[in-house]
């Protein structure tokens, strides 16, 4: 029997934190949209917001900072329920972008997130 631990660790704080942004890029019918929405969490790696569009995971989007109008490239990683304002989808930035969000953003810790064990037989 072998043990095997895997450790995963976050590469940068998650902050908790409503900011008002646009997305933009095609749906899962091919069709273009831009819609406001409001993002849950936000990290120099991306976020997590809500969308009224169907997406589909690795779908190239612009996410654009309403309060500064910088756009970011990103890619969708995670889709999850719906809620009032729509779908939880988790975005990630093609390229690291910590001062996208205007705050700044610390380190994590370098404790892991989460350590889980497999055994195999």
């Amino acid at each position: 029997m072998t043990e095997i631990a895997y450790e995963r660790e976050r590469r940068s704080s998650r902050k908790f934190m409503r900011v008002r942004v646009k997305l933009a890029g095609k749906n899962q019918q091919g069709r273009r949209f831009r819609h406001a929405s409001e993002t849950i969490v936000i990290s120099a790696h991306g976020a997590l917001l809500y969308s009224e569009q169907d997406l589909e995971i690795g779908s190239l989007l612009v996410l654009i900072n309403s309060a500064t109008e910088e756009e970011q490239e990103c890619r969708v990683v995670y889709l999850g329920d719906d809620a009032e304002k729509g779908q939880r989808v988790g975005i990630e930035f093609v390229s690291p972008s910590p001062l996208f969000w205007g705050i700044e953003l610390k380190q994590p810790d370098r404790v892991p997130a989460q350590t889980s064990s497999v055994t195999k037989n």
